[in-house]
């Protein structure tokens, strides 16, 4: 069974089998003719929205397309019309055959020392390549191209068409550049409409692809050679896309014409216009042109052209019997300007008026009562004296001296610009107007980006003033700068193309002129669209609407609002009060005693500053609004500035900003859920430089390693703070306190003694009583950081980093067990270079660097001894402290940068900062989710200079309660917060957590051939429940509850 895809775009109407059936509807696919019976119930067509069509197309429905068209055979339309008919053969459906040889053929003259210039082709679909192949055989077969070798090869591109198809463009662009430009000059409008004066019947014909009827030398058409995926291709007869075209194509047609031109003929390029005093000179004049075109095989397309016609529409003229008018569409754009609504609409209007003010006499005094709408303060009302001065302002703008004619001997110049509404342009010579242009945007142009919309305002003027531009040199200036680069632009997407073959017609430069200057095309782009309803689908909305008083219509498919108005219980509340305020009182008192006051009454009585109602020193009346327009559920919690931007528009009172600001700063809901945008608090606050070496150490563990066979899975790292010599010790993660403390004394104070202090995070097995008194009987301090600040301990994290690079780099390089390489690894790094004191930790602890083979070519050894060495190792520590201070120092400067200082008082209440983790397997967005803070709760009192003790609750007893001030957060107390004990279940490790409440679904996923089961979990957590698919055995194994 074959199918056909039926191309349904611009079909009008989709008559369904249902209908066909109904109406006794019969096809003869025979005869291609259909039949429609008679019945006795009449029945219409309905339109069908694409959507409607697409869903009967999902429900199976058979279908017959039809397309409306007013389009009839040639051969029809030839019969009805007098001489025309004679002339079948000057209107075919095709160019029959290759133009014949011609007094004119098209030349490509290149600028002196031009090489051949050849482009890659650029890249197409399939379905471009396709129909590339299907129009490269028709030309072919039309004899209009042939294969070519030549050097020359320009890359070809596939545009499409408003009714779907696609035509073959070819990027000319480089060639233009080095041709030689035809200056064939066009004929004078005006001139040309001297002739038509006293004409009452004309014929306009416009012929077919024009110039494809023109033959190209054969010394030039190795230059119209073009690159496709299939060969190879050269031009017979003259391209569309070339620069010289238009002159060429003129040239000819003078020539052929040139006996009737100024009596009956008008040629302006491939349009020719043939006009009588009557109709009995009209059939001789049409027969004439007709044998012309007949005799050198020129072919017209008659769907284009008119005949017979009483009134004709030229070159930018209307042309009739009795005389000759303006076309209406020069100036519809400022002609039917609506009348402002609002004074940004009058100033819209004002700037392009006051853009040609030297051409009107009078300008200020005429456009004055416009001006005073503008001023600041002054009440919009348009008065009769306002409609005159709009009214007369058009009218000046639309005649002399404003509007000029053009002359043909003056280069043109076009400003065009393009917004949001709509696109505009104006036509000038000598700095005066030739004609306006203005449009909206279509619905689907809302969608261009910035740059084709831009493009897509210079494609508009020109079209529209073609006859003004065509065949001449003129300038187009755009407040779009990368427009300049148009013709330099290699990728080009499917509308760029298509708009790039007109403007290859032109000859035309693009510039750039600045948006502030652009005056009258940016006003006109941007005329005000009147919309008369909003289409609202939220139901919500609706609702709200109804609860702010507003008055409107409702319907399932959309909400129409119409005139707005207040008319609540709230103005009513509002208005009393300002009544009874003393200070309002006085405010209309003073008033009414001046006539420039900046406050109001309104319609409803209500008193207005500046068009803002005034809110009277009533707090509960300043709650409910700041409440209403925080918390509602149109208004979800905004910051200050955001807020008071909104209110300020519409009320006004004495410290509005500062009570904005002070609401927003104390809700307790943006307190606990909002980040905070501020440098984060605690300045730095450096360790005591160490006194002697070993004197005071770091330590910490680095764990998660490969198990060994030496049964080791973390590494123990002890560091001396002052020569920053280092220990690394491989152990177990599960051996017990009292074997750590075994090792630390054989690994550490064997060799070095014991330490004045030691300094570490709050791991379990520091924190551990048997730690603790070991540690005391020592007589070693333990200088725990805060909770949740490792920088405390920075010393220790930066060894490790430098240790898990070093066992990567043996692991990698060398193989083998990590721990096998733990003793070189230790003694290459304290035997390595160190910043911070100038010098390797060995030669800081021993007084010299130790050996290593790269030293064995010294000669002898030198020796140090008694007090000379002595001397040099007291030395070398204080050059390491005062390294170390100067150090801490330069730190503290740049942390302290990117700081702020917060200090908090003993019985002042704080947020704690909380870390949005989660349990197995968890889902990002209930991460996102999670709480910011949770508090609010008492400092208890300060330890050190930016730690805090803080009274934690019961439920978080865990926890140690001493933290450092960067993870605290200020409350702003109010009298309405109601504090509740958060729900939040927070780990040891200051994370939310969120636990698993039951298991609601099953399903078995086949990866690989190999099958997974899942579990549905339902999760509980504080921003309530959420659900996600885990791995059964996971689930299983940390929450066995689950299953049973």
């Amino acid at each position: 069974m074959d199918l056909v895809c039926l191309p349904l775009s611009g079909m009008d109407v989709i008559l369904g089998m249902n209908w066909l059936e109904y109406n006794h509807v019969l096809i003869n696919c025979f005869s291609k003719s259909v039949h429609f019976s008679s019945v006795e119930e009449e029945s219409g067509a309905e339109f069908l929205s694409t959507k409607q069509l697409k869903q009967l197309e999902r429900d199976g429905i058979l279908m017959f397309s039809l397309m409306a068209s007013l389009s009839v055979e040639n051969q029809a339309v030839i019969d009805r019309l007098p001489m025309v008919c004679e002339f079948p053969e000057v209107f075919p459906d095709e160019i029959p055959d290759v133009p014949p040889e011609r007094e004119v053929e098209f030349s490509i003259d290149l600028v002196p020392g031009t090489k051949p210039v050849s482009m890659a082709p650029y890249r197409m679909s399939a379905s471009e390549l396709s129909e590339l192949k299907k129009q490269l055989e028709d030309l072919l077969e039309k004899k209009f191209v042939r294969p070519s070798v030549s050097p020359w090869g320009a890359p070809v591109l596939l545009v499409k068409k408003k009714d779907g198809s696609m035509r073959l463009c070819i990027d000319y662009r480089q060639l233009n550049k080095v041709t030689i430009k035809n200056r064939y000059p066009l004929p004078r409008i005006d001139d040309l409409m001297d002739q038509l004066v006293g004409a009452r019947v004309f014929s306009k014909i416009d012929l077919r692809s024009g110039y494809h009827q023109i033959k190209v030398k054969d010394e030039d058409m190795q230059k119209t050679a073009f690159r496709t995926r299939y060969g190879h291709y050269e031009y017979k007869v003259m391209p569309f896309g070339v620069t010289n075209a238009p002159g060429v194509f003129m040239e000819y047609m003078n020539r052929i014409f040139h006996a009737f031109l100024d009596r009956f003929v008008v040629v302006f390029i491939d349009d020719i216009l043939i006009y009588s005093k009557t109709e009995e000179e009209h059939v001789e004049h049409l027969k004439i042109v007709l044998q012309v075109l007949k005799e050198k095989k020129l072919y017209a397309k008659l769907s284009k052209c008119e005949f017979w016609l009483k009134e004709v529409s030229f070159l930018g003229h209307v042309i009739y019997g009795d005389g000759i008018a303006l076309d209406p569409s020069k100036v519809e754009a400022v002609s039917q300007w609506e009348t402002p609504k609002s004074v940004t609409e009058i100033r819209s209007f004002l700037g392009l008026a006051g853009y040609y003010r030297r051409f009107i006499e009078g300008f200020s005094k005429l456009a004055l009562p416009l001006t005073q709408l503008t001023c600041k303060g002054k009440t919009f009302v348009w008065d009769v004296h306002c409609e005159k001065s709009f009214g007369e302002l058009k009218k000046r703008l639309t005649t002399a001296p404003v509007l000029i004619l053009p002359k043909s001997d003056e280069p043109f110049v076009v400003f065009c610009d393009a917004s949001k509404l709509g696109l505009g342009g104006v036509l000038m010579q000598e700095g005066k107007v030739v004609a306006y242009a203005s449009r909206q945007l279509r619905i689907h142009e809302k969608n261009y980006p910035t740059h084709d919309l831009e493009l897509a305002a210079v494609v508009f003027v020109l079209k529209i003033w073609r006859h003004y531009l065509y065949g001449s040199r003129f300038e187009v200036f755009s407040d779009h700068k990368s427009l300049k680069y148009l013709f330099d632009q290699k990728e080009l997407n499917m509308r760029q193309r298509r708009w790039l073959e007109l403007l290859k017609d032109y000859d035309f430069g693009l510039n750039y002129h600045p948006g502030k200057a652009n005056v009258v095309a940016d006003a006109l782009s941007r005329k005000t669209l009147h919309m008369s309803a909003m289409m609202v689908r939220e139901f919500e909305l609706l609702e709200q609407f109804r609860d702010m008083s507003l008055v409107c219509e409702w319907s399932p498919q959309s909400v129409k609002l119409g005139m707005l108005k207040i008319d609540s219980e709230f103005l009513k509340s509002i208005k009393e009060a300002q009544k009874v305020d003393v200070k309002f009182v006085d405010l209309l008192v003073a008033r009414d005693q001046t006539e420039d006051s900046d406050f109001t009454i309104d319609d409803q009585g209500v008193l207005r500053f500046r068009g803002r109602i005034c809110i009277p020193d009533n707090e509960e009346i300043k709650k409910m609004i700041l409440e209403e327009s925080h918390r509602s559920s149109l208004s979800i919690h905004p910051g200050a500035t955001k807020m008071y931007h909104d209110l300020k528009k519409i009320f006004w009172w004495s410290g509005l900003k500062r009570d904005v600001a002070q609401f927003v700063y104390s809700c307790l809901v943006c307190q606990k859920s909002k980040v905070e945008h501020q440098k984060p608090a605690g300045m730095m606050v450096p360790l005591d430089v160490p006194e002697w070496k070993w004197d005071s150490i770091s330590m910490d563990f680095v764990t998660s390693l490969p198990n060994t066979p030496r049964g080791n899975d973390a590494i123990w790292v002890i560091v001396d703070r002052l020569t920053k010599s280092a220990h690394f010790l491989p152990i177990n993660i599960s051996f017990p306190v009292a074997q750590l403390a075994e090792i630390y004394i054989k690994e550490i104070v064997r060799l070095h003694g014991v330490p004045s202090s030691i300094v570490s995070d709050r791991d379990p097995r520091f924190t551990s009583r048997f730690w603790k008194s070991l540690q005391e009987a020592l007589g070693s301090k333990l200088r725990l950081s805060s909770a949740y600040h490792p920088q405390t301990d920075g010393q220790s994290e930066r060894t490790i980093q430098s240790l898990e690079d070093l066992l990567r780099i043996c692991v990698l390089e060398q193989g083998g067990t990590w721990d096998s390489h733990l003793p070189l690894i230790e003694f290459t790094y304290n035997n390595s270079y160190h910043s911070s004191i100038g010098m390797a930790p060995f030669e800081a602890l021993y007084g010299r660097r130790c050996r290593t083979p790269l030293c064995w070519f010294e000669s002898g050894e030198r020796v140090v001894l008694g007090p000379e060495i002595v001397q040099q190792t007291t030395e070398k520590v204080q050059m390491i402290q005062e390294k170390m201070k100067a150090s801490q120092s330069r730190q503290k400067s740049y942390h302290d940068k990117r700081r702020k200082d917060l200090e908090f008082q003993e019985g002042d209440h704080v947020f704690l900062r909380v870390t949005p983790m989660t349990g197995v397997g968890r889902a990002l967005k209930s991460k996102k989710l999670t709480p910011k803070f949770i508090g609010p709760y008492q400092i208890l009192e300060r330890v050190g200079s930016v730690a805090y003790r803080v009274g934690l609750p019961p439920h978080l007893s865990n926890l140690h309660n001493v933290f450092h001030v960067s993870q605290l957060r200020k409350y702003v107390p109010d009298p309405s917060h109601v504090i509740q004990s958060d729900d939040v279940q927070v780990r040891d490790n200051l994370t939310v957590e969120t636990l698993p409440v039951r298991i609601d679904d099953r399903k078995v996923k086949t990866l690989r051939g190999k099958e997974i089961p899942l579990v549905r979990v339902v999760w509980s957590g504080a921003t309530g429940e959420s659900l996600t698919w885990e791995l059964e055995s996971k689930m299983l194994e940390s929450y066995p509850e689950l299953f049973t």
